[in-house]
């Protein structure tokens, strides 16, 4: 006859089979569910199309999208802690991919876009959402680099022409030019500044 202690400990393997038994059908009862529910989504190959995936943390806060729109535009954003879009990595309707920083209020800070597959340009913005810098190359070769004022306003101007040929502008709060220095493309440099009162320097002197 069998004693207490055995019986129990034969209980104890009937029960921890059981249990066993009972996660595994639990497991793939999930598992069919998850099937079922992404089955309109799946094609043959077993790749997931929608237009449209978000991500969401333990609270319910959205911290990725990533979709495709019907004009052509796509990309995929980061949000921070509170849900709030920070970071941007896309493709406009007209196919220019585009990086893009912004603060928690949405003022942009970093954007980098290629224009026409051939033209890149670098912007740097404060968090009041004005831009203070900005590099790039225009599609016929020429180049601009430009630092603004606390407004915005483009202050100094530093560019090559499609022609590699450099110059520098300078420009007050009105956006008058005050000062511009150029070498031409036959390399004769000219400097010209002009004062308030309307007065202009100019080397080398013009020939009369």
């Amino acid at each position: 006859m069998e004693s207490t202690d055995s019986r129990l400990e034969s209980l104890e393997r009937r029960c921890r089979r059981l249990q066993s038994l009972t996660l595994a059908a639990l497991a793939f009862g999930v598992l069919g569910v998850g099937l079922a529910v992404l089955r309109p989504w799946l094609s043959d190959g077993e790749e997931l199309v929608t237009s449209r995936l978000t991500l969401r943390d333990e609270r319910g806060r959205t911290r990725a999208t990533l979709s495709a729109q019907a004009g052509g535009e796509g990309g995929l954003v980061l949000h921070d802690g509170e849900g709030r879009p920070r970071a941007l990595l896309g493709v406009d309707s007209s196919g220019s991919p585009r990086l893009r920083f912004a603060t928690a209020e949405g003022a942009m800070l970093a954007e980098l876009t290629v224009y026409s597959e051939e033209a890149p340009r670098l912007v740097l913005g404060s968090n009041t959402g004005s831009e203070f810098f900005s590099v790039g190359m225009m599609s016929d070769g020429s180049s601009r680099l430009e630092l603004a004022d606390g407004d915005g306003r483009p202050r100094a101007i530093l560019g090559a022409d499609e022609h590699g040929s450099p110059g520098l502008l300078l420009v007050d709060r009105k956006g008058q030019p005050r000062a511009s220095l150029r070498v031409s493309p036959k390399d004769e440099a000219s400097l010209i500044l002009e004062g308030v009162d309307g007065a202009v320097f100019r080397a080398p002197t013009p020939v009369q």
